[in-house]
């Protein structure tokens, strides 16, 4: 059974200075409390949405908004739910041109969403119900046996350590989220949300890096930087290319290679 993980810090009533030059540089989650998001807290019941959201509502276990052409347009609930615009106020902690997209999520009690990571910084904005978050640093990837942006780890309280053995290593860091409560995930954290009871929340993503370094055809927020994919396809041809040696020279030059990575592109200012 895994063990309780670091606390998620939370602060109340920050203000957009507090954030920008203080608590957003460290790159770290944290939970803000106190923040105005307008009447969406109190408004959102499920009689209301369902008369406001119109027939884009139904009773399904688990909505998520998407853009009227998934392959081409990013969910924005002021867009797909121009009724529900007025309820809810987005923190002012980004400027309006890094805005990429906002997610608008209705949730069952036990919904679990796996966990994964997203290139964009995100606000999870929990307007009504309770959700558990549990998130890894990107500095513990290597323990969660990922697939794509994904961890093959789908029962993170119980995990089964004989097929992932690396797993217990990782850090895990945990927070509860009750209405009002916006959490701040940093781009490239692993997250798994899990919903304690019947609930509304929504996502905002934005872009805190240039827009050229993000995948142009990325509708959801979550492809790999241009730079970071034609960095895996030129890796994959130099694999290719090492099995062309037999296996003691193969390894040999592998370490060598993946000692060079380090040496290069790892980073010391973090932990």
């Amino acid at each position: 059974m895994a063990g309780h993980g670091f606390p998620v810090p939370r602060f109340e009533g920050v203000s957009q200075e507090q954030f920008i030059e203080h608590l957003y540089p460290q790159r770290k989650p944290l939970v803000l409390e106190g923040i105005d998001l307008g009447a969406c807290t109190s408004k959102w019941t499920v009689d209301y949405l369902s008369q406001v959201g119109g027939r884009k509502e139904d009773e399904k276990y688990y909505l998520r908004s998407l853009g009227e052409d998934p392959r081409k347009d990013v969910a924005d609930i002021r867009k797909q739910f121009p009724l529900l615009e007025g309820d809810i106020k987005f923190p002012k902690f980004f400027k309006e041109e890094q805005f990429f997209s906002s997610v608008f999520r209705i949730s069952s009690p036990g919904l679990q969403l796996w966990t994964h990571y997203d290139v964009m910084d995100n606000f999870l904005i929990q307007v009504t119900g309770k959700k558990r978050v549990v998130l890894f640093s990107p500095r513990d990837a290597q323990y969660l046996y990922l697939s794509g942006s994904k961890s093959e780890v789908l029962n993170i309280d119980n995990p089964d350590l004989a097929k992932y053995p690396l797993f217990s290593k990782a850090r895990r860091y945990e927070c509860s989220l009750k209405a009002g409560d916006v959490l701040f995930i940093p781009a490239l954290w692993f997250h798994n949300v899990i919903s304690e009871e019947f609930g509304v929340g929504v996502n905002v993503f934005w872009k805190h890096l240039p827009s050229e370094c993000y995948d142009k055809t990325d509708t959801y927020g979550n492809k790999d930087l241009t730079a970071a994919s034609r960095a895996v396809q030129i890796l994959d041809r130099a694999l290719k290319t090492l099995g062309e040696l037999p296996e003691e020279y193969r390894d040999f030059y592998a370490r060598r290679m993946v000692l060079h990575i380090q040496d290069k592109a790892y980073s010391k200012n973090f932990e």
